[in-house]
């Protein structure tokens, strides 16, 4: 994950769990995971799910004090994993980093 967040200078370290809801094309699909790193625009996160480029998400928190759309702008596979960078579609009021 630290490898992908390399490519995004703004990013910095956060923990946030979230659940994850493919919104399109394939057979929808659910997966807790953690975001890792954030930016304004950005959030990076470890899946099990095989995710591509320009694929759109929901992600929300348990709380739902998160509860965005994202889309896939960048996979990395590394030792059987996915790290994954996906960017908000629209502002995101609530969001911990501001620009």
């Amino acid at each position: 994950m630290t490898r992908l967040a390399k490519f995004f200078p703004a990013a910095s370290p956060v923990r946030i769990p979230v659940r994850l809801r493919r919104m399109e094309g394939r057979q929808p699909a659910l997966e807790n995971a953690v975001i890792e790193f954030g930016t304004a625009r950005e959030i990076f996160f470890a899946s099990t799910l095989p995710l591509e480029f320009g694929e759109r998400l929901q992600v929300t928190t348990a709380d739902a004090s998160l509860d965005v759309e994202v889309q896939v702008v960048a996979v990395q596979y590394r030792d059987g994993q996915l790290a994954v960078a996906a960017r908000f579609i629209g502002e995101v009021s609530n969001w911990i980093l501001k620009a």
